[in-house]
């Protein structure tokens, strides 16, 4: 299969690529873009049309979904993105599947194995979302109930509940990882950041770089850093200062303040 890739953070782009080389049998990416508008004279230009678009949501120029009405798009759609607030307005259009960032390897082979299956029974030329899928997505969306709501930490021979609404932010410190409180205490749990991801509010929470997850109220400050790098002020501070989000991560970090 042949693709387009729309991604406006250069090493993201770069991995997706690297990562659909690597699939059995491989999908080249024959062009790519950073922003919508890049996008629609790709798509209005190209001599043939791509079998599978893999467009990010947050390009450097708006919305992607600026580009369905823009340009004729009749290639299915794979939606990449750091956060999952959009995941129902993508359905609507050609998607056939969203993997989040950074994206794991077996979920973008499950994408390709569920492309290569519509591709083959489809009698028109975009494939559809299965009630399945989207029932998945619904159950994926739930935003109370499914995430952590407090977590158990050990006190001398005790054990002590922290309720997830009392955590100011997570951080990892010579391989161990450390729980934060708002009262300034600090308790090792076992979970790492990549697993605590999974477990908690992504609109509570927010990965601000390899080491911190914080809380959306303990971010007290936001400072513009060199080379378009942001700098958080944590509260209670954080053991080794003010925390820095990568240039890649701020366009997330700005969407995910906004919500």
């Amino acid at each position: 299969m042949n693709a387009f890739v729309i991604e406006d953070e250069p090493l993201a782009a770069r991995r997706l690529t690297e990562l659909l080389r690597r699939q059995n049998p491989p999908v080249a990416v024959r062009a790519t873009a950073d922003s919508v508008e890049a996008a629609v004279v790709l798509l209005q230009t190209a001599t043939t049309p791509p079998d599978v678009l893999f467009l990010d949501i947050h390009l450097s120029d708006g919305l992607s979904f600026e580009l369905f009405e823009k340009a004729d798009v009749r290639c299915p759609v794979i939606f990449t993105t750091a956060y999952d607030a959009y995941a129902l307005r993508a359905f609507k259009v050609n998607s056939i599947d969203y993997l989040l960032k950074p994206i794991d390897e077996e979920e973008l082979q499950a994408a390709l194995h569920k492309l290569q299956a519509l591709r083959g029974a489809a009698t028109a030329p975009a494939p559809s979302i299965d009630s399945a899928l989207l029932s998945q997505v619904l159950q994926q969306l739930q935003p109370q109930n499914q995430y952590k709501k407090q977590f158990v930490v050990k006190v001398g021979e005790h054990l002590k509940v922290i309720p997830v609404e009392s955590i100011s932010y997570f951080f990892s410190l010579e391989k161990a990882t450390f729980l934060q409180t708002r009262e300034n205490r600090r308790f090792v749990i076992d979970q790492t950041l990549e697993q605590l991801e999974k477990l908690l509010d992504p609109r509570q929470f927010f990965r601000l770089n390899r080491a911190y997850f914080a809380q959306h109220d303990a971010i007290q400050d936001i400072i513009h850093y060199t080379n378009s790098r942001l700098k958080t002020v944590l509260t209670p501070a954080a053991p080794e200062g003010d925390v820095l989000i990568s240039r890649e991560r701020v366009p997330a970090f700005r969407a995910w303040l906004e919500r």
